[in-house]
C-alpha cells in the first residue's frame, strides 16, 4: 500500500517509520529533517529501534492509497488543499483538538478520525525517539460505520501497529480533548513534565478543565462522564510522567500552540460556564503574544 504521511514531526515521523517496515511510504514535512531522512533513512530509538528508509519530501507524491494527517491543527486547511493534489483513496487525521476531520472533509473523501497513544520525540534531524508503545484507534468522525476504517486499520495492522476500528470516535476524540485541555496547557504555563500534575495545585486546575470539557462533550450529545475523563487524564499523566507535552515544547522553543484547537475549543462550543479551560486558552494565548 501507497501511504503518505502529511506532517513528518515526531509522531507522523513514528508512525510513518512503522508502517515504512510493511509499506511504501512518503514522509511529507520540512528540511532539515526531510533531507536527513532522505540521506541516511529515518533512526528510531527508544521502547522500539529501528532504521527505516521511506521517501522523504517537502511535496506530496503523484497518489496515495492512505493519507495520515499529523500536522498542528491549525495547519488543517493547508493539508487539506495540499493532499487533494495526490487524491488519497483515504485520509485519516490522527490530529489533536477537534474540528480537523470537517476542515479535510472540504477538499478529501472519506475522512476518518482517529486517536493515536504512541509517544514521539523528535530528537534531531533523522532521529525519533518512540516514547512508549500506544495503539490506534480509527472510525468515522460522527461514530457511524465507514468501510475505509476497516481498510485503513488493516494497514496499519500489517506493520505492527495495534489498531482497533470504533463506532465511539465522537466519545473518544473528546476523551482524549478533555486529557489534553487538562495536561497540554497546565503544563506549558507552568513549565514542568507531565508527571508534576499528579497531585498538588496543579492538578486541580488540570482535572477540572478535564471535567468541564466532559461536561461540554454532553452538551454535544456526546456521552462522556466527567469521572471518565478524570480517570483518563490520570491514566495519562502515569503514564507519561517523564514527558514534555507538545505545547510546554512549543511554548519553550516560541512556537504557535493549538490552544485554539484544544481548551479553546471547549470554550467555543461550550453553552454553560467554563472558567478554567476559558482561563487557560486566555493565558497561553498572551504567553504566544508576547513571544
Amino acid at each position: 500500500m501507497d501511504i503518505v504521511v502529511f506532517g513528518a514531526g515526531s509522531l507522523g515521523s513514528l508512525v510513518g517509520g512503522l508502517c515504512a517496515r510493511e509499506h511504501r511510504v512518503t514522509l511529507v514535512g520540512r528540511d532539515p529533517h526531510v533531507a536527513a531522512v532522505r540521506e541516511s533513512g529515518l533512526a528510531v530509538e527508544g521502547t522500539v529501534e529501528f532504521t527505516a528508509h521511506p521517501d522523504a519530501r517537502t511535496t506530496v507524491p503523484d497518489r496515495a492509497d492512505l493519507a495520515l494527517v499529523t500536522v498542528k491543527s491549525f495547519d488543517t486547511p493547508e493539508a487539506g488543499r495540499t493532499l487533494a493534489d495526490c487524491k488519497p483513496s483515504i485520509t485519516c487525521s490522527l490530529q489533536n483538538g477537534l474540528g480537523n476531520e470537517d476542515t479535510l472533509d472540504t477538499h478529501l473523501d472519506p475522512v476518518l478520525a482517529g486517536t493515536c497513544t504512541y509517544g514521539a520525540r523528535l530528537l534531531e534531524p533523522g532521529r525519533v525517539a518512540c516514547m512508549g508503545l500506544g495503539e490506534v484507534a480509527l472510525g468515522a468522525p460522527d461514530g457511524g460505520h465507514l468501510a475505509a476504517a476497516e481498510r485503513a486499520a488493516a494497514a496499519l495492522r500489517a506493520a505492527g501497529i495495534e489498531t482497533s476500528v470504533t463506532r465511539e470516535m465522537p466519545e473518544r476524540l473528546w476523551r482524549k480533548l478533555a486529557v489534553n485541555a487538562g495536561i497540554n496547557p497546565t503544563t506549558a504555563l507552568a513549565g514542568v513534565s507531565n508527571g508534576v500534575l499528579a497531585d498538588g495545585p496543579l492538578y486541580e486546575i488540570a482535572s477540572e478543565a478535564a471535567r468541564e470539557t466532559a461536561r461540554v462533550a454532553r452538551e454535544q450529545d456526546v456521552d462522556l462522564a466527567e469521572r471518565e475523563a478524570v480517570a483518563a487524564l490520570d491514566s495519562v499523566i502515569a503514564a507519561t510522567a517523564d514527558n514534555t507535552s507538545s505545547m510546554a515544547e512549543d511554548i519553550q522553543n516560541g512556537r504557535r500552540t493549538e490552544i485554539d484547537a484544544i481548551n479553546g475549543a471547549v470554550v467555543e462550543r461550550a453553552e454553560s460556564s467554563v472558567p478554567v479551560n476559558r482561563t487557560l486558552a486566555a493565558l497561553v494565548r498572551a504567553r504566544e503574544h508576547a513571544g
